[in-house]
């Protein structure tokens, strides 16, 4: 679990750093709706003062059957504080970043090639063979 959280970590930053990243639920929805093919890794995110947010979960739900149906591996996270930080705290405007989905999407050219990638679709397969279908990553502290 650890190795996948950091892994988790390590993608986001490559991924970030290629622009890569698609960051919230409204953005990603209208890229999934947009160009599924071109979405490789979903992150859902979470935390206790959201826990009870019924929007959120329905989201989520929706979500989580498009990645079914598409194909694409997803994990969900329970620090939406500490993805903040990986990712930088706020977006251009200086607003906080709704980091409740991230989308890992591919290179228009070229399909990602990313170690961590790799490694976490592993991960998601591994659970999936044990019935996991959305397994919970823990990231690792600063």
């Amino acid at each position: 679990m650890r190795c996948a959280g950091k892994a988790l970590e390590e993608l986001l930053v490559s991924a970030e750093s290629q622009e890569c990243l698609t960051v919230g639920v409204y953005e990603s929805a209208k890229l999934m709706n947009a160009d599924p093919d071109c979405v490789a890794f979903c992150v859902l995110a979470t935390d206790e003062e959201y826990e009870g947010d019924i929007a959120l979960q329905i989201h989520f739900t929706l979500i989580q059957a498009f990645c079914f149906d598409n194909g694409i591996d997803i994990v969900r996270v329970n620090d939406t504080q500490r993805l903040a930080e990986i990712l930088g705290n706020t977006d251009e405007s200086g607003e906080p970043k709704d980091v409740h989905c991230i989308l890992i999407t591919n290179p228009s050219e070229d399909t990602l090639d990313d170690p961590a990638l790799e490694k976490l679709s592993l991960f998601c397969e591994e659970c999936r063979s044990f019935n996991e279908w959305v397994p919970a990553i823990t990231l690792p502290e600063c």
